[in-house]
């Protein structure tokens, strides 16, 4: 993957924490927000990209186990992967709005947002191991650029939720912006190994 892939990957990862933390942003309206990032909503933010940054690696190092029976088909399994959690992104951003139930003070609620915004990006761990980042080393920009963007993706929507409250999810529909990416990244990837068979 170039440099515009990673970082186009990291964005459409960063759609779902963005999400999470502007509703955050919106239950916690009549709080005051410091810039201290041990204060709660900038504490979801790190964790977000903490486990957006972990979770590629744990799945790059499952497939990495299973490498040899796969190779035929790597290109496959990335695409339809990609293909899957964008098609799904894209599907959810044009379901009615849900509400969300938590508080975003308590950092059970974090530790299970966190997890739970994370979890598409340990399918693309798999992918990665799938379009030849055959070593740990080759991983480290990506899981710094992908866990960064969406430390700060988080931490702007937090502050976007606080200040324009609801109406920012609805008119930007991050979901489907970020389903798109996905879609286009397993697209090229896909073309680009036929293109060379």
């Amino acid at each position: 993957m170039s440099w515009l892939d990673i970082l186009f990957l990291a964005i459409a990862l960063a759609m779902d924490c963005f999400t999470v933390s502007v509703v955050s942003g919106v239950i916690i309206k009549g709080d005051s927000l410091r810039p201290d990032l041990s204060h709660y909503p900038f504490r979801l933010s790190l964790l977000c990209g903490l486990f957006q940054g972990l979770m590629p690696l744990i799945g790059w190092v499952g497939i990495s186990l299973f490498r040899a029976y796969i190779e035929a088909v790597d290109h496959w399994i990335a695409f339809a992967l990609l293909a899957f959690i964008g098609g799904r992104m894209v599907w959810e951003s044009f379901q009615p709005e849900q509400e969300h139930h938590f508080n975003p003070h308590r950092l059970s609620a974090q530790l299970l947002l966190a997890v739970a915004t994370s979890i598409d990006a340990l399918a693309v761990g798999i992918s990665f191991g799938c379009t030849g980042y055959d070593r740990l080393s080759q991983l480290t920009v990506p899981l710094v650029v992908i866990g960064m963007t969406s430390s700060v993706l988080s931490v702007a929507g937090l502050l976007l939720g606080h200040r324009f409250g609801r109406v920012i999810a609805r008119r930007l529909k991050p979901e489907l912006a970020g389903g798109i990416i996905l879609i286009l990244i397993g697209i090229k990837i896909l073309v680009t190994h036929l293109a060379e068979t």
